[in-house]
């Protein structure tokens, strides 16, 4: 019997299933097993105390005691990378990209929407208690990050100090609050329909801090210092966040009063770039939704930046600004390391712009380059298909799928045996030697963990100590869910 090549995949063992994924004889990587993953990672990233359903068994409760120096419980949300630190900064936007992932592709996942909810709420849960938990005061991180970066240690055995940081009026931050109130506005959109009372909850908690985010003006990396730099400054100020936020909180609303802020602020900010510092982009597109799919002509500039934007980044574009490797990947800030986080937060921009202009039947010119929605989805699909092992390398950046993937990654819980293996305690310093100096693969799988990529010549040495390249990221992750339902449907 004649069967299409590009429909027929090898019989998957249950190990594989765990570990690889069915990949298919000819044609595209499995984008429906590869999103289930990116999922799944998120488990592994969990703070506080596991529920029942815990897939990822060899993780273990931790940090239980979160807020205490503070007279306040600040358990849950995720360690931000492959340390044990949790940064609100990146996690928000984390969670903010999980939820714009689920409003623009929730019914392309099929199942999976269960596990994204499940993924945002964890988040938005422990955002919830950094933001109402004592009055005048946004807590914005757990654990100091100096000294627990000089410590190689499982998360359930911490013993670096959990000190607990926070902005004020008299010492502000508008940036990470701004960001903090995007993802509780659009997670109360996620949640609008499932759990009323939830997302009311998320939406007024989410007026509270952009309020103080208004009022209050200032970085807060100029308040906190160390404690958040040189880790995640706030490198592009925090007007884009006052953007973002307002962005959110319109569209969850749809008051007249973020709208006008938006005004105050304008659309005048050039960028080529998207992640957890430099929203820009990030709030044109969800703005230019409104000129494209609501025809409103009050958002069109917010259309020309983000078509400005899009126009920076294709390859034959003739305002392009950036760079790809000889394998076709996006290479954005050489030497700032972690470069998947670029690739797959714009590919999610490239997807989700694309889907807006297909849905009018518009193009749009960079010069003399006639752009169609083809064009942006066609280049964000080359990114997934080479992160996912259609590169020079054939690694797949995203651990446990296909054959060949990252085994050293520089993940703290993940290259350290598991409290079941290894009931005992593992000091600050005992987990250097022989755990993090090791060439042995990491005995656990951090399945669905996307690293920070290879370089520019499309080399990836596989190296835990190198860990602009092998460490794992939420914020990564958080980016990638959207594309990947796209393309699994």
């Amino acid at each position: 019997m004649a069967m299409k090549k590009t429909s027929l995949y090898f019989c998957c063992s249950v190990a594989l299933l765990v570990l690889g994924s069915c990949v298919g004889v000819e044609g595209d990587p499995n984008y429906k097993d590869a999103l289930r993953k990116s999922l799944l990672f998120f488990q592994g990233q969990r703070s506080g105390k596991l529920p029942a359903k815990q897939q990822v068994s060899w993780r273990s409760d931790s940090a239980l005691s979160d807020g205490s120096l503070d007279g306040v419980d600040l358990t849950g949300g995720y360690y931000d990378a492959g340390d044990n630190v949790k940064f609100n900064f990146p996690m928000a936007f984390t969670t903010t990209m999980l939820s714009w992932s689920t409003l623009e592709y929730g019914y392309k996942m099929g199942s999976d929407i269960q596990e994204a909810r499940a993924a945002i709420r964890w988040a938005t849960d422990y955002l919830l208690k950094c933001a109402r938990a004592k009055s005048g005061k946004l807590y914005v991180g757990v654990g100091d990050p100096n000294a627990d970066h000089r410590c190689w240690q499982r998360p359930e055995d911490m013993g670096t100090p959990r000190t607990v940081y926070s902005v004020s009026p008299s010492n502000p931050g508008s940036d990470v609050a701004g960001e903090t109130a995007a993802a509780l506005a659009a997670a109360s959109l996620v949640f609008k329909s499932v759990d009323p009372a939830y997302s009311k909850l998320l939406l007024q908690t989410a007026r509270n801090v952009m309020g103080f985010a208004i009022q209050y003006r200032g970085a807060y990396s100029d308040s906190l210092g160390s404690a958040v730099c040189p880790f995640y400054c706030s490198y592009s100020g925090y007007k884009d966040e006052l953007l973002w936020g307002a962005s959110w909180l319109l569209r969850a609303t749809n008051d007249a009063y973020y709208y006008n802020f938006l005004k105050t602020l304008g659309a005048n900010d050039q960028t080529d770039i998207f992640s957890w510092d430099n929203k820009y982009a990030g709030a044109y597109v969800l703005l230019s939704r409104l000129a494209l799919l609501d025809k409103d002509k009050n958002f069109e500039q917010f259309k020309q930046q983000a078509e400005n934007f899009m126009c920076k980044i294709l390859p034959n574009s003739p305002s392009t600004s950036t760079q790809y490797t000889k394998g076709g990947l996006m290479y954005k800030l050489p030497g700032a390391g972690i470069n998947l986080q670029y690739v797959t937060s714009i590919s999610f921009l490239l997807t989700t712009y694309g889907k807006y202009l297909d849905a009018r039947k518009q193009t749009f010119n960079c010069g003399g380059l006639s752009v169609t929605p083809d064009s942006l989805i066609g280049l964000a699909k080359k990114q997934m298909d080479y992160i996912l092992g259609q590169n020079p390398a054939k690694m797949s950046y995203m651990v446990g799928f296909g054959p060949n993937f990252p085994k050293r990654i520089h993940h703290r819980a993940s290259s350290l045996p598991s409290k079941a293996s290894n009931p005992g305690s593992i000091g600050c310093e005992a987990g250097f030697q022989p755990y993090f100096y090791t060439s042995n693969p990491n005995p656990n799988v951090l399945v669905g963990a996307i690293v920070g990529g290879p370089d520019q010549s499309d080399v990836f040495s596989d190296d835990r100590s190198d860990h602009a390249h092998s460490e794992p990221a939420t914020y990564i992750n958080g980016a990638i869910v959207g594309p990947l339902a796209y393309f699994a449907s």
